[in-house]
């Protein structure tokens, strides 16, 4: 059981390689209770947990490079 339980998908694995803004448009989609954020390479980034976000972290091509999870 992770932390940020309730309703709604909680991560994203099949988007990993995928674009970034496609991601973003999906996890909001399948969980309306979270905002998406794209985090491009060496943005630093708050390291609290949070249960309505989901750090979206892409490449230099804009692509997805690990699971999308709330926290």
């Amino acid at each position: 059981m992770s932390f940020c339980s309730g309703s709604g998908k909680s991560s994203w694995p099949e988007l990993v390689g995928k674009p970034g803004t496609e991601a973003v448009a999906t996890i909001q989609k399948e969980n309306p209770n979270v905002h998406a954020y794209i985090i491009p390479p060496g943005v630093l980034i708050n390291p609290d947990i949070r249960c309505d976000r989901v750090w979206v972290f892409v490449n230099s091509n804009g692509l997805v490079r690990s699971i999308p999870k709330i926290g």
